[in-house]
């Protein structure tokens, strides 16, 4: 029987002793993050590429712990395509066409290991399931890019990414722990492997953070985020299979719908930054750093209690809850200003 407190310990020593190495690394090759516009919070340069040693503590941890079969060579390599994609980012920013070129190249080689997303369960039926057929694929390679990137876009705060990833992680594998309609075992193993290895860096993380880690690691966090979802939660006929996940992931997925949406209705590209995201808004109010990404931990934490409960929960009562989750969602926008028109003074009052 697996020791799964053993695989949750094991990347959290190899993150934080590696963390060191990715700096040293950092400043050699000029992964160096330089706050030289109103958006970032650091008034100093920091290195960047922390991710590296998430990635490596996930990989070796990987080969102790897991069967290395045609499943995991195609998380692995995926998973190396996208850290390769960051440390590249990190050191000189890369087109936006680029970065998606690799991250459709991860997904394409997920798919060739046979992990995707086959069908999603019928609420509405029970252990009813919606074939996708032909679509698998190209829905397959949607979640993956989105939820690849989702982790990218609210990486602003000290810590802040890689907690909410860890949070993310440790709800998924309670989700998959109640799954009893297959063995879930791999993808417990590694929802923890994941945890651990975001665990183990938030000590130089977390503000005042000594390292950041770029790219690579929220890129790399998103991916395997993912991986997990699609192979344990989106396997299940007993549950509503797209919104457990999509919950768990809460914090990361509605922010960057939200900020889609706010994109357009200002008529503004969707990849151009703003200071529209919930931890700005929060910052906005007079609260500090360390105040904002502990408030947003929390977040993360009722979304991910919500996936556990929801997971549980029969199709028409999750029909309901899903209902009034969303609503509370999109109330909590609004009230925090995250989706809207941000006109020309509000934009220079948050400049100022």
């Amino acid at each position: 029987m697996t020791n799964y407190y053993v695989v949750f310990l094991i990347p959290i020593i190899l993150s934080y002793l590696l963390t060191p190495l990715a700096k040293y690394t950092a400043k050699k090759i000029g992964a160096i993050d330089v706050p030289k516009d109103d958006r970032r919070v650091h008034k100093v340069p920091i290195p960047r590429l922390g991710g590296l040693a998430i990635y490596l503590a996930s990989i070796i941890s990987m080969l102790i712990f897991l069967p290395i079969d045609k499943t995991m060579v195609s998380i692995m390599i995926g998973g190396t395509i996208i850290v390769i994609t960051g440390i590249i980012d990190d050191v000189k920013p890369m087109s936006a066409r680029w970065k998606l070129f690799f991250q459709i190249l991860s997904a394409a080689v997920l798919i060739m290991g046979d992990v995707k997303i086959e069908f999603f369960g019928n609420p509405f039926v029970k252990h009813g399931i919606i074939n996708l057929g032909v679509f698998s694929i190209p829905v397959t390679i949607f979640w993956v890019v989105g939820i690849t990137n989702t982790l990218n876009l609210i990486d602003g705060l000290d810590g802040l990414s890689a907690g909410v990833g860890a949070i993310a992680a440790v709800s998924l594998f309670f989700v998959a722990a109640g799954i009893d309609y297959f063995d879930t075992s791999m993808v417990m193993i590694l929802c923890a492997i994941i945890a651990g290895s975001a665990f183990g860096f938030l000590p130089h993380n977390f503000n005042p953070a000594k390292i950041f880690m770029g790219d690579t690691g929220a890129l790399f966090l998103g991916y395997m985020l993912s991986v997990v979802a699609m192979e344990g939660v989106m396997k299940s006929v007993a549950t509503i299979t797209i919104v457990v996940p999509i919950l768990a992931l809460g914090l990361p997925i509605f922010d960057t719908a939200f900020a889609i949406f706010r994109r357009l209705i200002n008529k503004r590209p969707i990849m151009e930054a703003d200071k529209g995201h919930v931890h700005h808004r929060l910052l906005a109010k007079g609260l500090s750093q360390k105040q904002v990404v502990l408030i947003l931990y929390m977040v993360s934490a009722v979304f991910g209690s919500t996936a556990i409960l929801m997971a549980g929960l029969k199709p028409e009562y999750g029909t309901i809850a899903t209902s009034i989750v969303l609503t509370l969602v999109l109330i909590g926008a609004v009230r925090f200003g995250v989706v809207g028109v941000i006109d020309a003074k509000k934009k220079n009052r948050e400049k100022r």
